[in-house]
């Protein structure tokens, strides 16, 4: 048993290790071409070659979603590729808005799938 442990443990570390990244750690929240929308640039790098989709959310400090606009809600990414997207979020909202993440997605084949997910948030920037 204690095996196995060792094994899952460094299988989860591993995979940890080769999570993907988003930047910046800190996006700032600026005015948009559209009256009463803000929007902050965004770009994601997947460092994991097991996992080829990865879905955006918007969430306040208690991790609730708050709404938002997006031309990716779910990216593909392959292995090593970068994409780059921008968030839109209502001034109303501003308050709200604590993070912007992105999870890693298991593909729905059949099939071998990904046992571990991956999630990284970037906390926006606010004025204090």
């Amino acid at each position: 048993m204690k095996k196995y442990l060792v094994s899952f443990l460094a299988i989860l570390l591993s995979t940890a290790v080769n999570a993907h990244d988003m930047t910046p750690t800190y996006p700032e929240l600026q005015r948009s071409y559209v009256d009463g929308v803000l929007v902050t640039e965004l770009e994601v790098f997947n460092k994991r070659n097991d996992v080829k989709y990865y879905e955006v959310g918007v969430f306040d400090s208690d991790f609730n979603p708050v709404p938002f606009v997006t031309s990716y809600k779910i990216i593909k990414l392959e292995y090593l590729e970068r994409v780059r997207f921008s968030v839109y979020i209502r001034n109303k909202d501003e308050s709200r808005a604590t993070y912007v993440c992105t999870k890693s997605r298991t593909r729905e084949n059949p099939g071998p799938t990904t046992m571990i997910s991956s999630t990284i948030c970037s906390k926006f920037k606010k004025d204090d």
